[in-house]
């Protein structure tokens, strides 16, 4: 009796084992096989942006370049009312003769009058060269600074110099002057002449 059990003991477990063995490879294979889900999954493609030319792009992405008006040169000196010189739209200040004229020896201090917008400029810079009969006599190179964009303009003032005097220092001078910025581009240039004579004009 014992040994009957035992071995309808056996049987019944090996038909449960075989169950069992049925089931785990039918979950098996219906975990590999894909679904509806899977399917539609895969249709799905990944939403793109609208397309931008490079170049477009680029153009967004580019800062705006300063702008420097230099509205106006004044020439202060203490023998004289102050000197107001209008910087025209071409660059060419009086072409048939000197834009100014200044008495020999007299003490004067430059000031310039200039507005900035746009953007941040940096390093803005004036140079001036001075040729007397094609000798260049003189060069000037001063810092101005770096200046943000504002609606009231700004006003720089050069240190006091002294012109020259005597016969020799006397006569029509050519000049070229230039504002510049650290990346070396230019917001003005002028050439123009002046005369240093015995008495103010």
């Amino acid at each position: 009796m014992g040994l009957k059990d035992e071995k309808k003991g056996g049987e019944a477990s090996g038909e449960t084992s075989d169950r069992e063995n049925r089931l785990s490879r039918m979950n098996s294979e219906s975990s590999l096989s894909p679904t509806e889900e899977d399917d539609d999954d895969e249709d799905r493609k990944p939403e793109l942006g609208p397309m931008i030319a490079l170049k477009e792009q680029l153009e967004k992405d580019k800062t705006p370049d300063p702008v420097v008006k230099i509205l106006h040169l004044k020439i202060r000196s203490p023998d004289r009312d102050e000197m107001v010189l209008t910087i025209p739209d071409d660059g060419v200040p009086n072409p048939k003769g000197p834009w100014f004229t200044i008495k020999e020896g007299s003490k004067y201090t430059l000031v310039f009058n200039f507005r900035v917008t746009n953007n941040i400029v940096s390093g803005l810079r004036y140079n001036n060269t001075v040729w007397k009969t094609g000798v260049k006599v003189d060069s000037t190179k001063a810092m101005l600074g770096t200046f943000s964009p504002q609606a009231e303009p700004y006003q720089h003032v050069m240190p006091e110099e002294t012109t020259p005097s005597g016969i020799f220092a006397r006569g029509s001078y050519s000049a070229r002057t230039k504002f510049i910025d650290d990346d070396n581009k230019c917001y003005l240039e002028i050439n123009y002449t002046f005369d240093i004579r015995k008495n103010w004009q």
